[in-house]
């Protein structure tokens, strides 16, 4: 077989994978169908570039996604390499072997030149995956415009730019995928939470702030 594919171990089924994206869980519209229940009805994606593969983790599973028992947001696949999707393990073959490091090659071609606005649009777009919360989902149109005072007509072109320039092909999850490209090449940061300060009850003293000493 000719091109990267996955051995499901508990059946023993060869899948190949698709040219760009090939998405991977227990739901009926995935490309690859596991029926393990410990798997997510969109659990994950292999992503072609060139001669590399990778996967990425959605966030939509609380079982997450392991490569050779390591658990990973993303990481670029070699061949031979175990990647378990919750309970379900699958055994990557037909990956061109290289004598250096993947990850850094595939790390510079895919960080493109952004403008000012579509860093604030993908800060936005992002926000919820930045929390300590599980990743549910990135943000709507329709919330990136709220949050930045302009039209969802506007945010709409900038996404269908940044969808061309991370080379996010159409699909469906296309927001979350983008989001996860964004992440994982650490274009976007988390921002500290500050917790909210607590207000002294009848008869206690106000909390002490840092670098304060009691007298």
């Amino acid at each position: 077989m000719e091109g990267p594919f996955i051995r499901v171990e508990d059946t023993g089924e060869v899948v190949p994978l698709r040219p760009e994206v090939t998405t991977i869980g227990r739901g009926r519209g995935v490309d690859v169908r596991l029926a393990d229940p410990s798997v997510s009805r969109l659990h994950a994606e292999f992503v072609r570039r060139g001669p590399y593969l990778y996967v990425v983790d959605l966030g939509l599973s609380r079982n997450g996604t392991r490569v050779n028992g390591r658990p990973i947001a993303r990481r670029v696949l070699d061949d031979g390499d175990v990647v378990s999707f919750g309970a379900a393990r699958c055994r990557v073959g037909g990956v061109p072997r290289e004598d250096f490091a993947p990850e850094v090659e595939l790390r510079r071609a895919a960080a493109p030149e952004l403008t000012r606005r579509e860093v604030d649009v993908l800060t936005s777009l992002c926000r919820p995956a930045l929390s300590d919360e599980a990743f549910v989902a990135p943000a709507t149109a329709r919330e990136i415009a709220d949050d930045l005072v302009v039209t969802e007509a506007a945010v709409k072109q900038h996404l269908l730019r940044l969808y061309q320039k991370f080379r996010i092909p159409e699909g469906i999850n296309r927001r979350t995928r983008l989001a996860n490209e964004v992440v994982a090449l650490g274009l976007v940061r988390p921002t500290p939470v500050v917790p909210p300060q607590r207000t002294a009850g009848p008869g206690e003293s106000p909390p002490q702030t840092a670098g304060r000493r009691a007298s």
